[in-house]
C-alpha cells in the first residue's frame, strides 16, 4: 500500500538520508512526515524567528516494511517511546523513574521497525507528557488530551529499507509564507493549551487517582 507523506522544512531542497535527524527527535533519527499537507506548512515555519518554509511531497510504498502504529500500541507505550529520545522532567526523582516506565511500557524492539507512526509531541503535547510525569495529569485522562491538540500524526521513516520506499515527488513542492501558517501554529498550539488547562483543573475530569508513580510502583 503506497500513501501521501508531506514534510515540512525550511529548505527548499530535501533529500532524504538514513542516518540523518536528531536523536533527540520524538522517536530519535529518522524522517518525519505527516499526511496532513496544512500541518506540514505550520511544521515548516513554527520556530517564531522562521522564515518562509516549503512543504514537499513523498509518496512511501508500506508494502514489506514493519510498522509500529504507537495508537495501536496505547498511550502509555507513545510516553515511554518519547522519554527514551526527550527529557519530560529535569527532576532527580524523573531520572530515577523514567527508565522503570520505560522497561514497562516501552516497545523493547521499536528500533527493528522500518516506519514509526504516532502522535507529534508539539509544544502543547509535551506538556501534557511533562505534566503526567508530575503527578499532574490522571493517567486515565491522557486519552482525551491527546485528542485536543489537533496537531495530527507523524511518520518517521527510520531504516535503509524504509527510505527505500519513499519517492520523491518535486512537482508537488509548496512553497509555504511565514506569517500566515506561523500564525495558524500558534492559534492551534493556544488553543490546545487552553483547553488542556481547563481540563486538567477541572477535578471531576481529571481525578489524580491513576498517577505516574503508581504505574512504576506496578499499582496501574
Amino acid at each position: 500500500m503506497k500513501i501521501r507523506l508531506y514534510h515540512g522544512s525550511q529548505n527548499a531542497t530535501v533529500e532524504p538520508q538514513y542516518g540523518l535527524g536528531q536523536e533527540r527527535h520524538d522517536f530519535g533519527r529518522g524522517f518525519y512526515l505527516t499526511e496532513v499537507s496544512d500541518l506540514a506548512k505550520e511544521w515548516s515555519v513554527y520556530r517564531p524567528k522562521s522564515r518562509n518554509g516549503w512543504v514537499h511531497a513523498f509518496d512511501l510504498e508500506l508494502e514489506g516494511l514493519k510498522v509500529l502504529d504507537f495508537r495501536d500500541r496505547g498511550v502509555f507505550a507513545w510516553v515511554a517511546e518519547l522519554m527514551k529520545h526527550r527529557d519530560a522532567d529535569e527532576s532527580a526523582a524523573y531520572r530515577r523513574r523514567a527508565p522503570l516506565f520505560i522497561d514497562r511500557f516501552g516497545v523493547a524492539d521499536a528500533d527493528d521497525y522500518d516506519v514509526q507512526v504516532g502522535w507529534r509531541a508539539d509544544a502543547s503535547y509535551f506538556y501534557i507528557v511533562k505534566s503526567f510525569v508530575r503527578d499532574e495529569v490522571d493517567a486515565d485522562c491522557l486519552d482525551e488530551l491527546l485528542k485536543l491538540g489537533g496537531f495530527g500524526i507523524q511518520y518517521v521513516v527510520k531504516t535503509p529499507k524504509a527510505y527505500a520506499n519513499l519517492q520523491s515527488l518535486p512537482e508537488l513542492r509548496q512553497p509555504v509564507v511565514f506569517d500566515a501558517h506561523h500564525a495558524a501554529y500558534e492559534a492551534r498550539d493556544g488553543a490546545a493549551r487552553e483547553k488542556m488547562r481547563e481540563l486538567i483543573a477541572n477535578q471531576k475530569f481529571n481525578r489524580l487517582e491513576h498517577l505516574f508513580s503508581d504505574l512504576i510502583r506496578g499499582d496501574g
